[in-house]
């Protein structure tokens, strides 16, 4: 018997990712912390409890430094456990293939469920929606069999989000979606209204903030405070908020994914007045010191 074979996976409670009509878990492990901030031996063995305590949603990026060649190392005995993403950033169609073809050789699998185009904020969105651009080379790979489906993420500028929901099809979408940057970016608001009308599957990121300046060099870094109760607070807003499947939340250690599966095991959807004191009584304070820390709003 095979070591997967043994291996007792917990269960965790699932949704329905939107039109993919595909079941996900509602807490997803996000690679980049192993990637830029474990040795591959700690990395693997992240990925490996993350699966056994009931994670299905992996998702990663070829700029994660290694977490794809981690990756690589668990997927290949264990890749019918999960709904794998991975992205790129890229605003044009040849390259986002280019990128796909190698995500899927670094993490030695033929195909994955999602892919995103990255940060589309940081991307030209008349280049993504054109003939040649991102969005349709990723259709062209999914007809090809290298990816289930396709969509974008969005850290900030949420009207190209809204754009590009209203002039492209895409199957999945993944926002910042914390009480803090409510105030300041809003994904809360048109975009993800946007994605619900259209019935896109949404991943919640960054539901605890999100990382200092984006560095990956330590255990549990996030803007909001470290305690438990915020934590586990953040992540039940998240997934509180009408049209989210998945809360995607970076992990570094065991002891965190058994946190955070903690976390997602006590949720209990949150009534929209506490989440609107939450917003008001917590949020705003975030927002005035966080300001535009993502990057620009419009």
């Amino acid at each position: 018997m095979s070591e997967a074979t043994q291996r007792k996976t917990a269960s965790l409670e699932k949704r329905v990712f939107g039109k993919t009509e595909e079941e996900v878990s509602i807490l997803g492990l996000g690679t980049a912390p192993g990637g830029f901030g474990l040795n591959d031996f700690d990395a693997v063995d992240v990925i490996h409890a993350a699966i056994d305590h009931g994670i299905t949603y992996l998702d990663t990026a070829p700029g994660y430094d290694r977490a794809q060649i981690q990756l690589g190392e668990v997927l290949p005995s264990r890749r019918d456990e999960v709904f794998l993403v991975t992205k790129a950033h890229t605003s044009k169609a040849d390259r986002a293939v280019e990128i796909l073809e190698q995500s899927l050789k670094d993490m030695r699998v033929d195909a994955v469920d999602v892919t995103f185009v990255h940060s589309v904020g940081n991307l030209d969105a008349d280049e993504i929606l054109a003939d040649d651009g991102a969005l349709a080379g990723l259709r062209s790979a999914q007809k090809r069999g290298l990816t289930k489906y396709i969509g974008f993420t969005a850290h900030h500028w949420p009207a190209k989000s809204e754009r590009v929901l209203a002039e492209a099809e895409v199957d999945a979408v993944m926002f910042a979606l914390n009480y803090g940057d409510r105030h300041t970016y809003d994904f809360q608001g048109g975009p993800l209204s946007a994605a619900r009308e259209q019935s896109v599957g949404v991943a919640a990121m960054k539901v605890y903030g999100g990382a200092p300046d984006q560095k990956y060099d330590k255990p549990v870094k996030s803007l909001m405070s470290e305690s438990g109760q915020d934590h586990e607070r953040a992540m039940h807003y998240a997934l509180s908020l009408p049209g989210v499947a998945v809360a995607v939340v970076g992990m570094y250690s065991v002891e965190e994914i058994v946190e955070n599966v903690g976390h997602a095991r006590a949720y209990h959807e949150m009534r929209p007045h506490d989440m609107a004191v939450l917003e008001s009584s917590e949020g705003r304070p975030l927002a005035n010191q966080w300001k535009d820390h993502f990057g620009r709003v419009s």
